[in-house]
C-alpha cells in the first residue's frame, strides 16, 4: 500500500515541486491550495494515476482549516505519513514600519500560525497512528540573515525554525520525526518579484541570485529523497549547504547562468 504525503501550499512553486517529485516515487500526493481555482489547475497539470492524486482547497492559517486538510486526506487514502508545512506568503519589499497592518496580520497568519497549527494537529493524529513525519519549510531569515525590505517575512522564518526545533525537543521519544528543510534560494514567483523592478538594487541581486539559485526542479528532488531517508528524530534537510556555496562561488568563475530569462 502506498504511503501518504500531504504538502500545503503545494500549487505552484517549491511545493508543486515536491508534489511531482513524491509521485514519482510512488506516493499518494494531496495537493493544498488557498482556492478551489487554484488546487483544480494543479491537478490538471500533475501527470500519473489520479488514484494516487487528490487536492484539496483549505485555509491553512487556521485550526479549522489543517484539520480539515488532515481529515480529507485520511478519507481519501487511509492515513497521512508525512506532513509539509511549506505554505507561506511574503510581501511586497517595504521597510518593516511601512507594511501595513493588513498584510502584516496575514503574513503573520499564514507563516507562523499556520506552522503551529501544522504542526501540532499532524503531531496528536500521527502519534496516535504509530509515527509519522513532519517537514517545515524554512526560507529567508531562518538563518538570522537580513534583506532590507523584507524583515516582517524573515522574522516569521527566524520564528518557524525556533518552534520547529523546540517542538522536536518537547516530543523527543515519540514515534514522529519533526524536523525543518530549507531549499536556500530557489526561482520561484516571490524569488523574482525581490529582482523585477530594473532598479540598479535590482540588478545586482539578480547577479547574487544568478549564482547562488537553482531550479525547483533540482532542489525539490534533492529534498525528496533526504525526507524519505531521514532517521533522526529532528532531521535538518539542507541544499544550500557552505560547500555547496562555495562551490558555485568558484563555478561563476567559468560559467554564467541567466536564471531569470
Amino acid at each position: 500500500m502506498a504511503k501518504t504525503v500531504v504538502i500545503t501550499g503545494s500549487t505552484r512553486g517549491i511545493g508543486f515541486g515536491l508534489a511531482c517529485c513524491f509521485l514519482e516515487r510512488g506516493y499518494n500526493v494531496v495537493l493544498n491550495g488557498s482556492s478551489p481555482e487554484s488546487t483544480r489547475k494543479a491537478m490538471e497539470r500533475l501527470q500519473g494515476s489520479r488514484e494516487h492524486l487528490t487536492a484539496v482547497s483549505a485555509d491553512i492559517s487556521s485550526r479549522a482549516g489543517i484539520t480539515r486538510l488532515y481529515d480529507e486526506a485520511v478519507s481519501h487514502f487511509g492515513r497521512v505519513d508525512i506532513w509539509i508545512n511549506n505554505a507561506g506568503i511574503g510581501h511586497e519589499m517595504r521597510n518593516a514600519w511601512e507594511v501595513d497592518s493588513h498584510e502584516l496580520s496575514r503574513v503573520l497568519r499564514v507563516n507562523i500560525d499556520g506552522v503551529i497549527a501544522g504542526t501540532i494537529i499532524p503531531f496528536q493524529r500521527m502519534k496516535e497512528q504509530g509515527g509519522g513525519k513532519i517537514c517545515n519549510m524554512e526560507g529567508l531569515g531562518s538563518d538570522g540573515f537580513m534583506l532590507d525590505g523584507m524583515t516582517i517575512y524573515g522574522t516569521t522564518k527566524h520564528a518557524l525554525t525556533y518552534f520547529t526545533r523546540s517542538f522536536a525537543h518537547e516530543a523527543r521519544g515519540t514515534s514522529v520525526q519533526i524536523g525543518t528543510i530549507s531549499p536556500g534560494m530557489v526561482v520561484t514567483d516571490m524569488l523574482r518579484r525581490t529582482v523585477s523592478d530594473g532598479s540598479p538594487e535590482s540588478l545586482k541581486k539578480r547577479r547574487f541570485f544568478n549564482i547562488m539559485a537553482d531550479d525547483v526542479e533540482t532542489v525539490a528532488a534533492f529534498l525528496t529523497d533526504k525526507i524519505l531517508a531521514a532517521t533522526a528524530q529532528s532531521p535538518r534537510i539542507r541544499w544550500l549547504t557552505k560547500p555547496r556555496m562555495a562551490g558555485k562561488i568558484l563555478m561563476a568563475l567559468f560559467r554564467k547562468r541567466n536564471l531569470f530569462s
